[in-house]
């Protein structure tokens, strides 16, 4: 409630006029608090928000909820979502956003003193492709990363891409196809699935919307910010030797990119086969070499180098995606 005293103030005058002084102040109920606790349940386009407005500041809490931005201090005048009026932890659902991309939030409370808010947190949606698998972005440099390899099967408009499962048909392909390692679902899920570099170039797009295979320029921009060829290995490969076997252990991943051997589809000793699960991870690069080749980037479970090169076409390799 407000609250009006007076206060009476006398004073003497030149002339001996006492005169009283009346002032007339209120107190205001103070803005509410409010706390952001967390972010849970991250998905492509939605997340959970949670806050806490812990006591009446005096005056009723009459709107509450969250608001989000892609860049810092969001407010009301932003996206905001609602919940309802009043005291008490709260949870707000959040819809609407764009997936692989970083956000600000915080929660909010408003009485008729205005609005307060609470601190803020970031988070990044996660990628999802037209199948609905999905996986973290990580942003290194000024580029923005999947953080594992494209699974996959159909291009962008949902046309499917040919699932070549015979590595020894891969020789005579002139068109998109893709394949499982050892045709094992267990693969899938860690390593993603291997594609011809004709997917790569298919105009109907192997790249979700808002996101392209890597080209050599990304990749080598990716390379050099992190230490150029002769370290970035490393610096790209998931630690440990859960999925990287040998005995080499000078990967670090502090580059979040979680680099995995997934393997390859190719001609070694003139006969295409399955190579290199645990011990190699190949990525195909956008970019033709000429009629026959492609490039591609590959790492190794026995050194820290980065080796760009140039790959048959047919070959099996391994997809990143960098946001558009």
């Amino acid at each position: 409630m407000k609250r009006i005293s007076k206060l009476q103030i006398p004073f003497l005058l030149v002339g001996f006029l006492l005169v009283t002084l009346t002032y007339s102040c209120q107190d205001k109920a103070s803005r509410p608090v409010v706390q952001t606790k967390s972010v849970t349940a991250i998905g492509a386009t939605t997340v959970t928000c949670w806050g806490n407005v812990p006591s009446d500041p005096g005056s009723a809490v009459t709107a509450r909820g969250a608001c989000w931005n892609t860049k810092s201090n969001p407010t009301t005048s932003n996206s905001k979502a609602t919940t309802t009026a009043g005291t008490g932890n709260f949870s707000v659902a959040v819809s609407g956003l764009t997936m692989g991309t970083k956000y600000y939030i915080r929660c909010y409370a408003t009485n008729k003193s205005g609005t307060n808010y609470g601190a803020e947190l970031t988070f990044t949606t996660l990628f999802e492709d037209y199948n609905g698998n999905t996986c973290e972005t990580v942003t290194i440099g000024n580029q923005i990363w999947m953080t594992e390899n494209l699974k996959v099967k159909n291009y962008r408009a949902g046309n499917a891409i040919s699932n070549a499962t015979d590595p020894t048909a891969w020789s005579g392909l002139t068109s998109g196809a893709y394949c499982i390692y050892d045709n094992s679902s267990a693969n899938k899920t860690t390593y993603g699935s291997l594609y011809n570099w004709y997917a790569v170039n298919d105009s109907r797009n192997v790249a979700p919307t808002g996101w392209h295979v890597a080209t050599k320029a990304e990749w080598t921009t990716l390379i050099s910010y992190l230490g150029g060829a002769s370290v970035a290995g490393d610096i790209l490969k998931e630690t440990g030797n859960t999925h990287w076997t040998g005995t080499y252990a000078g990967a670090t991943n502090t580059s979040g990119f979680t680099a995995l051997p997934g393997g390859y589809i190719a001609s070694e000793n003139n006969a295409y086969g399955f190579y290199g699960l645990g011990t190699s991870g190949q990525w195909w690069a956008a970019d033709e070499v000429d009629s026959k080749n492609g490039y591609s980037i590959s790492l190794s479970n026995s050194s820290a180098q980065v080796v760009t090169a140039n790959s048959a076409k047919q070959s099996g390799f391994s997809i990143r995606c960098v946001k558009d």
